[in-house]
């Protein structure tokens, strides 16, 4: 069925992409009154790339598997292209600033390391101060620890150090193998590619059993299975047989293939990605409800895993606690002992603990302390691939009665109001560059060169310092859109806009917040703002329960793909619910 959708693709999105800056709206669904703005306005506003974001967004599903399917590494960069623009034309996304990335760590640590998708390794640290334990804090409780099911940042640090998988990083940011001994891939006549991975020998779980080629299998198959729901389970579907029958198999205990649709630019970031990590089958179903209840096997200490470090002790809510796995194959290189996690969202109770010397590590400091925390030495600011943005549900009441391109106007106008730089400088404080498009700046294009070398490159819209250009921008689309003003550029008593702003309860993200609401307040919006404890706060962004939220994408490996195949209908990631 990929091969179909790749060649009906092509002549589908001529005419697609053709007709849509041409397409006039319907006004059947709304009673029109006569001084609104006609919607014919609002469809001269949006992209020639857009398309209907609920009921045309199939268009955008074919583009991603085209893309995928993609030999042509040229080609398949202006086919990414294409799809953000397809991405960006419809305003449900709203970038705000590219990421950097920021942790404390005491005087007397060394050794840990980040990459630029977020994850941090703790195996390699030193203590100076004599201790064989590092004490640290990530996030709140974790929602999963199942490295198939995980799909937040926390988790996936969490998981690079308590469960191991083919590939790995090393301290400069390069894929190293880790299970994986070598590979080898070979084309095939229909132009699938089969990749064929020779593992290390003696490799063995935390529990000392053997560790195979198999497992690998079972693992990846279990992952990508529909019974499973993985948020990321699309990661695997370039894999001949997605989701249910996957063309992966242990030739023997150190031989593992697979076969792709097509040759893959990023093999190694997808073999180094914590849902490809394998997990042991007899653990897994040894929970009574792992059907029904995927994950539940390791909700508790003492879990099976085969990473640097095992989890020993958990205090739900409160604490837990690591301790280095004897099996792990580089064990012999594990420079400390212990992890001791201290659960916690609060930033002002976290940063309390650490100048207490309760802890030695910590990635998140209270947003009033960062401008007097910049020149201490033990402050420090590392860089991300990734966008902090905000998420609008296309299919939230704020757009009811609208067509697709009124609902498109209403976004782009709310968008322009937003001070992005602003933000950078007020809450963010260290350095983070105002956003003008989802794909950040510096990732690679799978074809040698920089998919957004600069700030400039692929912008999308025009970042506005100034406030009256900024609401001038803003009314421009919004009575477009349909809704009215009075003279000073306030909203008319006739078509207000209120809203709910989701987000997580740490003091940036409701910094941020505090911002968008003054800026919308401009005009005469009335936001509130929904903070919520961060495992609530995932689930009710994830079933589409807002209308507006806080959203931010590290990307998991170095390709725009990853950042534009979350965006498919059937992708958990899809918060903004994308032909749904």
């Amino acid at each position: 069925m990929k091969k179909v959708l790749a060649v009906l693709l092509a002549a589908v999105m001529v005419f697609s992409l053709s007709a849509c800056g041409s397409k006039t709206s319907t006004t059947d669904n709304k009673d029109k009154d006569t001084t609104k703005t006609e919607s014919t306005d609002a469809a001269s506003l949006v992209s020639d790339a857009f398309i209907d974001p609920v009921s045309e967004w199939s268009q955008y599903d074919d583009l991603i598997a085209q893309i995928k399917a993609e030999t042509d590494y040229a080609k398949r960069a202006d086919m990414m292209h294409d799809a953000e623009d397809i991405l960006m034309s419809n305003g449900c996304v709203v970038p705000l600033y590219y990421y950097n990335d920021i942790y404390m760590q005491k005087d007397y640590v060394d050794g840990i390391f980040a990459n630029l998708f977020g994850y941090k390794f703790f195996q390699y640290t030193t203590m100076s101060n004599g201790s064989d334990t590092l004490r640290l804090n990530l996030a709140s409780e974790p929602d999963y620890l199942d490295p198939a099911l995980n799909s937040s940042v926390d988790g996936a640090c969490l998981a690079v150090n308590s469960f191991a998988g083919l590939y790995t990083y090393d301290e400069e940011g390069n894929t190293i193998p880790d299970l994986a001994e070598s590979y080898t891939s070979t084309a095939n006549d229909d132009g699938s590619m089969t990749y064929t991975v020779t593992l290390k020998d003696g490799l063995k779980w935390s529990d000392g059993s053997d560790l195979t080629a198999e497992d690998f299998a079972y693992s990846w198959k279990r992952a990508a299975s529909e019974e499973t729901a993985s948020d990321y389970g699309y990661m695997f579907s370039t894999v001949v047989g997605y989701p249910n029958d996957l063309a992966v198999e242990a030739k023997d205990a150190t031989t593992f293939e697979f076969t792709m649709t097509a040759p893959c630019a990023y093999i190694e970031g997808l073999m180094a990605f914590p849902t490809f990590f394998p997990v042991k089958q007899s653990a897994v179903e040894a929970y009574a409800d792992w059907k029904t209840t995927p994950g539940g096997w390791c909700q508790e200490a003492g879990f099976v895993s085969n990473g640097p470090y095992v989890c020993t002790g958990w205090s739900h809510d409160t604490s837990m606690t690591y301790e280095k796995n004897p099996y792990y194959h580089n064990a012999d290189k594990v420079t400390v002992n212990k992890l001791e996690f201290m659960l916690s969202a609060d930033d002002t109770a976290i940063y309390a603990a650490y100048n207490a010397g309760d802890v030695d590590f910590i990635d998140t400091v209270p947003t009033d302390e960062i401008a007097s925390l910049i020149d201490n030495p033990e402050f420090k600011v590392i860089d991300n691939l990734g966008t902090y943005y905000i998420g609008f549900n296309c299919k939230s009441e704020l757009f009811a009665d609208m067509t697709p391109e009124e609902a498109t106007c209403m976004r782009l106008g709310l968008s322009a109001l937003i001070d992005r730089e602003n933000i950078c400088e007020t809450v963010g404080q260290t350095g983070q560059i105002a956003a003008n498009s989802y794909i950040p700046i510096g990732m690679s294009d799978g074809n040698g060169g920089i998919f957004k070398p600069a700030k400039d490159d692929n912008a999308y819209f025009e970042i506005l310092e100034d406030e009256d250009a900024r609401i001038e921008e803003a009314v421009k689309y919004l009575k477009a859109a349909g809704f009215k003003f009075d003279e000073n550029n306030m909203l008319s008593d006739e078509t207000p806009i209120t809203m709910t702003y989701l987000t997580n309860d740490g003091t940036g993200h409701v910094g941020v917040a505090q911002i968008v609401q003054s800026d919308f307040a401009m005009i005469g919006i009335d936001m509130s703002i929904q903070p919520e404890e961060w495992n609530v706060f995932l689930e009710d962004r994830k079933q589409g329960n807002f209308d507006i939220a806080r959203e931010g994408w590290l990307a998991d490996f170095d390709d725009p793909i990853n950042m534009l195949e979350m965006w498919t209908t059937e992708s958990g990631n899809n918060d903004c619910q994308y032909g749904r």
